[in-house]
């Protein structure tokens, strides 16, 4: 079984917590499926439920290299040169990432309001980005993007794979075929 669930900011990638914040729990029902992969608290977007240990694996395991696209809105405008940094690989703390898929995009079509707003600034501009990961390490495209010198603002992963958050909204599922 393979469940697309379209995570809403301040959500946790978890069935249950002892803080009482938002969990998965609150919004799917479906039975004895496993999120294969996570988003943090703060990023929305889609994320992949499958009660399939070797799916979860093949989404998740850095061997396998399966690609995850992002929007990402950034604070002030990039330009060519700190795209060009973000494909040919960014060094962090934990070293350097693998090149990545990255340009500069309009705002997604039919993007929904974030709850909270994001933050904005009078005289700082923002834009948007997609980029296109073969890894996943922790909070990665956050770090991304703030060593090439523009913090995100907002942070939704659109596909996974070959799967695409199309038009579900956030806090809304749905079943689909094979893996």
């Amino acid at each position: 079984m393979i469940l697309l669930f379209n995570k809403p900011f301040g959500v946790l990638c978890q069935f249950t917590d002892h803080e009482s914040r938002p969990t998965l729990a609150d919004y799917i029902k479906t039975k004895d499926v496993y999120a294969a992969g996570r988003l943090d608290k703060d990023s929305e977007g889609l994320l992949v439920l499958t009660d399939d240990g070797k799916l979860q694996d093949r989404i998740t395991s850095p061997k396998n290299k399966m690609a995850k696209t992002y929007w990402v809105q950034l604070e002030n405008d990039i330009d060519e040169q700190a795209l060009q940094r973000l494909r040919d690989g960014v060094e962090l703390k934990d070293g350097l990432t693998l090149p990545a898929e990255a340009k500069r995009i309009a705002e997604p079509e039919n993007l929904w309001r974030r709850d909270p707003p994001i933050r904005k600034r009078q005289n700082i501009p923002t834009c948007w980005i997609e980029l296109v990961l073969k890894e996943g390490r922790n909070r990665q495209v956050r770090r991304m993007t703030a060593a090439v010198g523009h913090p995100t603002l907002r942070l939704i992963r659109a596909s996974i794979g070959d799967w695409r958050l199309d038009r579900l909204r956030p806090g809304e599922s749905r079943l689909v075929d094979g893996g």
